[in-house]
């Protein structure tokens, strides 16, 4: 007999690519999911080819980016369970918030409009691309330096240098405009519909020593769903930073997903 597998979809952020998620596709599929990693739009099918392409991405924003997952949800025999990281991680709450999804697991989820707590960090991550508004139609790359600022503060530097050559590609800016000003933009992008009674369960996770997102952000995004029944739920991993997906600890954080998945009724190993 043959058994429906849950549709899990892998949301990733900005500066990895969807084959980053790899490792965390194959513990799902074993899992009892059927795992999909969708790409954003413009960006070609393996990092190699996306470095060498970054003008495709130039001026996407996140409205492009939800509506590219929109489109894989639709084809979805039945509704997945979302897996977002950064970016992704906003994009996979707002999704859920519009009832596209039966749950979702946010990893250091971009600020969410109504989210006001900043911290030095997070702006040493982002101003470098921040400060020239001319960035919001480019596709701009971390270097290695900032690489391991803002993602792999938390490994050794070798571990960082193998993680930029491995995973980071260019990405678009304007998603970082549309977040970092989501509070002084009427009908902004970065709105999430937090206050939504019929929604799936939501599992916030977090990296204490996170740079890009750091846990303050987590714990404010968590807050602002105060007002709704929904089950929603916050975990912070101390001694991780923003690349707890792609670093030697993210079995930890994809079993933890997993774990809390099934307590939801999903998919047990």
């Amino acid at each position: 007999m043959t058994t429906k597998r849950t549709p899990v979809v892998f949301i990733h952020g900005l500066w990895l690519h969807s084959t980053s998620w790899r490792a965390w596709a194959e513990r799902f599929r074993d899992a009892g999911y059927e795992p999909l990693m969708p790409e954003w739009p413009g960006v070609p099918a393996t990092v190699l080819a996306a470095r060498r392409q970054p003008e495709e991405q130039g001026g996407v924003g996140l409205a492009e980016i939800a509506e590219a997952h929109v489109r894989v949800i639709r084809e979805l025999p039945s509704p997945p369970v979302l897996v977002g990281h950064s970016v992704g991680g906003f994009i996979a709450q707002r999704l859920l918030g519009e009832g596209l999804a039966a749950a979702t697991v946010a990893i250091c989820p971009g600020q969410i409009k109504g989210v006001k707590a900043v911290g030095p960090a997070q702006a040493k991550s982002t101003f470098p691309f921040l400060r020239n508004p001319a960035n919001i139609k480019r596709a701009v790359s971390l270097n290695q330096d900032r690489f391991r600022y803002a993602f792999a503060n938390a490994v050794s530097r070798k571990e960082s240098e193998d993680l930029f050559a491995a995973w980071t590609i260019p990405s678009p800016a304007r998603p970082l405009f549309q977040l970092e000003l989501g509070n002084l933009t009427p009908n902004s992008a970065a709105r999430v519909a937090t206050e939504n009674q019929s929604r799936g369960p939501l599992l916030l996770l977090s990296g204490k020593l996170d740079h890009t997102v750091p846990d303050v952000l987590t714990r404010a995004t968590f807050k602002r769903y105060g007002k709704s029944r929904a089950t929603t739920e916050y975990r912070c991993f101390d001694n991780r930073g923003h690349s707890l997906i792609v670093d030697h600890g993210w079995p930890d954080i994809a079993d933890a997903s997993l774990t809390w998945l099934a307590d939801a009724g999903f998919p047990r190993a």
